[in-house]
């Protein structure tokens, strides 16, 4: 290897830690913001797939921040007078989902005011999760509701019989290869699958009742499957107010009887391998420049040293 190849190497290697050094420094951390004051907000984030497990660009799975495990902490947390819900999901698992309702119940059970800002999405298991506080904030654009319940596998038995496939099923019982890829459903196994949405669907309906304060029945003529825009959710009673972030921080704050500016604890700090690779990795390093550092002087020096 030149030493021109090497030298390029180590400005790659050094660049590199420069940019990991700049986005631990600046990420919100909780650690830093442990002074006791009485004008404290706390901040729970729910973003992406609502579930234990998400994958990073590289479609390796990952554990993210967990939200149930962020609102506990708030809950036992004496140093905050309200909370802000962010949520920024399409939804996702329906028994996470109601985990996270039932937690922002007790969240409000210990006297703290919960606000729940929506971001670009908050529908579906996102939805159902910000049915847990107190007020709802929208932005006037984000798309919230999808009020139900869906299953779905793909059949891909005409692709094996062109392939010259065939899976054999060693089983205990008629139902335990319930929705395999490689035969369609009976109608008895639909009907069974059908029971499933209908229940899950049951319980999604009285959790928006139960915390929009909404009649049943008014709740299943939204409860479709259909998305609505902030400022839709706004007119049929889906959410309270329009607004950003800093406006659900300021409504916390009257809520809680905070004067002046608020300080905002949060409760979640990314973890070193989703910096480097997930989501909120490929945004933040295009802001820090890195990829034109790399095209204005990793790709040419690398180039020059050929």
């Amino acid at each position: 290897m030149s030493k021109k190849a090497l030298g390029g190497i180590v400005i790659l290697v050094l660049v590199f830690a420069i940019v990991l050094a700049s986005l631990f420094l600046t990420q919100p951390s909780t650690e830093s913001q442990k002074t006791v004051s009485s004008n404290t907000i706390g901040v729970v984030t729910i973003e992406e797939v609502i579930g234990d497990v998400s994958s990073n660009i590289l479609g390796i799975p990952q554990f993210t921040s967990d939200p149930v495990e962020q609102i506990r902490r708030a809950q036992e947390d004496n140093t905050v007078k309200a909370v802000v819900v962010k949520i920024n999901s399409p939804g996702g698992s329906a028994a996470k989902s109601v985990e996270i309702y039932t937690e922002l119940k007790r969240l409000k059970e210990t006297g703290k005011k919960v606000i729940v800002s929506m971001g670009d999405a908050a529908a579906s298991g996102g939805y159902m999760a910000a049915c847990g506080g107190d007020i709802i904030v929208a932005n006037p654009a984000t798309i919230t509701g999808s009020i139900g319940v869906i299953m779905q596998y793909t059949n891909y038995e005409g692709l094996y019989d062109k392939l010259g496939l065939k899976e054999i099923t060693i089983k205990s019982g008629p139902y335990k290869d319930m929705g395999s890829p490689t035969r369609d459903l009976t109608p008895e196994e639909k009907r069974i699958l059908q029971g499933i949405i209908d229940d899950t669907y049951e319980q999604f309906v009285e959790i928006v009742s139960e915390g929009r304060k909404m009649p049943i029945e008014k709740v299943k003529e939204l409860a479709d499957g259909r998305i609505f825009t902030g400022r839709q959710a706004l007119k049929v009673g889906l959410v309270d107010k329009l607004g950003d972030f800093y406006d659900a921080v300021d409504i916390a704050a009257k809520e809680a009887g905070i004067k002046g500016k608020p300080v905002l604890k949060y409760y979640t700090t990314p973890s070193p391998w989703s910096i480097l690779f997930g989501s909120t990795a490929q945004s933040t390093l295009q802001e820090r420049g890195l990829e034109i550092l790399k095209v204005l002087f990793i790709d040419k020096w690398l180039l020059n040293s050929k």
